[in-house]
């Protein structure tokens, strides 16, 4: 349903020292570091081997489809492809504890739409409210706040909040094999983007902890802001308005506006992403798209092309059509996430 990716937009709205002496390494430690798997997480199949052989052509320099460093950009979609994002989009579930947190202030919102399905935990009665009902959940939950003010908001609420299914916390829902896949690439210099739909403030808290990529290496969607200068002190204000989708089209936008070089390599989930792998699918370069295909129903959710949140359609088609990768999770991945390590 178009609905419920517009919803959730809406809302935002290692390297290993062998040791540290100077002389070269020895053969057998050479050795030892060949033999080092970096991504321990994959089963070996088709879909490592093709990662692998992509990384290893585009930096060995007397190859034919060498790609200099400054050119080794990686992008990634955030909610499916990093983390999980069912049962609903995570960012969705911190509005609704923001409205539930606010309820006090506004007695009102027991009587109106979409706060009363809000306070009510009716998500059927919410999704039939519509773009527009959405619309005010964003407003009533972001605008009016500093920028310093929501950071504090989502830092508190990924300290606390727990994953209805999981009883965790939500940025432990990360995947371990895109972890490793990312501190892959970046060995290889590589530097990796997240370029997703979400609140681009919302993200910029915790991927820098969860992911290794910094705030200023994430594009995502923006409400409108305005700054405020009192005294001596300045401040960036929310304020109520759309500014930016990242979504489809928008992710191509987004990635020549913020960073300004077409990727070589891209990674997404759904349908949403495919304006971005066809992006760098007609780069210049040797290009890799990557989808992550969720077909493991017991360790996390199995769901494509009738799905309402990540639904893969028209990308999963447009893989088999072009031989893009498709991550199959339920074979392709030993672990899904990183406190499952453990268990292994």
């Amino acid at each position: 349903m178009k609905t419920i990716r517009t919803f959730f937009i809406l809302l935002l709205i290692s390297g290993f020292f062998i040791n540290c002496k100077q002389a070269a390494p020895s053969e057998a430690s050479a050795a030892t570091e060949v033999k080092e798997d970096p991504l321990p997480s994959w089963n070996e199949g088709t879909t490592k081997t093709a990662i692998l052989d992509f990384v290893n052509k585009v930096t060995t320099e007397d190859s034919p489809a060498f790609v200099p460093v400054k050119d080794r950009i990686a992008t990634f979609d955030n909610d499916g492809n990093l983390w999980s994002e069912q049962p609903a989009y995570f960012q969705l579930f911190f509005a609704i504890d923001r409205v539930k947190g606010l309820a006090e202030e506004h007695p009102e919102w027991n009587n109106e739409q979409p706060y009363k399905a809000v306070l009510e935990n009716d998500m059927n009665e919410l999704m039939k409210l519509g773009v527009h009902g959405l619309l005010e959940i964003v407003m009533a939950t972001h605008s009016g706040m500093s920028g310093e003010e929501f950071k504090e908001e989502v830092r508190e609420w990924l300290a606390t909040a727990k994953h209805p299914r999981f009883k965790r916390p939500y940025n432990e829902l990360i995947y371990q094999p895109m972890l490793e896949l990312l501190e892959y690439l970046r060995a290889n210099e590589f530097k990796t983007f997240i370029v997703s739909g979400g609140g681009v403030d919302f993200m910029r808290v915790w991927t820098e902890d969860a992911y290794g990529i910094p705030p200023y290496q994430v594009v995502g969607s923006t409400i409108k802001t305005e700054f405020d200068y009192n005294k001596g002190q300045t401040e960036i204000r929310k304020i109520a308005g759309i500014d930016f989708i990242d979504d489809k089209e928008g992710k191509p936008m987004g990635i020549n506006k913020f960073i300004g070089k077409r990727p070589i390599f891209a990674s997404g989930n759904s349908d949403g992403d495919l304006q971005m792998l066809q992006y760098a699918a007609s780069n210049d370069h040797p290009s890799f798209m990557l989808y992550l295909h969720h077909t493991d129903g017991e360790r996390e959710w199995a769901y494509d092309r009738e799905s309402h949140i990540g639904k893969l359609d028209k990308g999963l088609d447009e893989a088999a059509d072009k031989g893009w990768t498709v991550i199959d999770m339920k074979n392709d991945w030993k672990v899904i996430y990183p406190f499952q390590l453990t268990k292994n």
